[in-house]
């Protein structure tokens, strides 16, 4: 197994709460040294391997057992300093009147679960951890939104998207968690 170096125990506690606590948890640690994760919130299936490979640590592994999921995350070299972009932003009502136009689409960042509880109309669901994998699927052109149940999966798949080379990616925040218009 891993030599673990501390544990984090965010059992009861929803997203994005898991990764704050994580983000916390690794600072506190230093480069090589592993901390285990240990969660209750499926959401973090997706959230904390995103989360890991956007901030420059490396995901070693989940084991799932009766519905507890443990995370084994290794804690990467300090980033060198650079010059950050800061996220866009939009809030739920702000999105409500660009919804529906021409050129503008809505991708919805949770869980398959979570989107089938209830999601604004015309989302197309594509959960964080497939980001990469379903890049195509996301246009290039247009006006392209993200959303999550509170903003912090939406602002890890904006980053891996501005990562990918996009330039026309807003989040949605507060998101689904506070949403106030129609649901499908």
């Amino acid at each position: 197994m891993y030599n673990v170096t501390r544990t984090l125990d965010a059992k009861g506690l929803s997203c994005p709460m898991p990764v704050v606590r994580t983000k916390k948890a690794m600072e506190d640690l230093a480069p090589g040294e592993v901390l285990e994760v240990i969660v209750t919130d499926r959401g973090s299936i997706a959230d904390l391997p995103m989360w890991a490979k956007t901030t420059g640590q490396e995901y070693l592994e989940l084991i799932e057992e009766n519905g507890v999921l443990t995370h084994y995350i290794k804690k990467g070299s300090a980033p060198e300093k650079g010059e950050t972009t800061e996220m866009k932003t939009i809030t739920n009502e702000e999105y409500l009147e660009v919804a529906g136009q021409d050129g503008v689409t809505l991708i919805d960042v949770r869980e398959p679960d979570e989107f089938e509880a209830g999601h604004a109309p015309g989302a197309v669901n594509i959960p964080l951890g497939q980001i990469d994998d379903r890049l195509a699927e996301i246009p290039e052109t247009g006006d392209v939104y993200v959303i999550c149940r509170s903003g912090g999966r939406a602002g890890r798949a904006y980053e891996a998207l501005e990562a990918a080379g996009r330039d026309n990616v807003t989040r949605v925040a507060p998101g689904m968690g506070d949403w106030d218009g129609p649901v499908e």
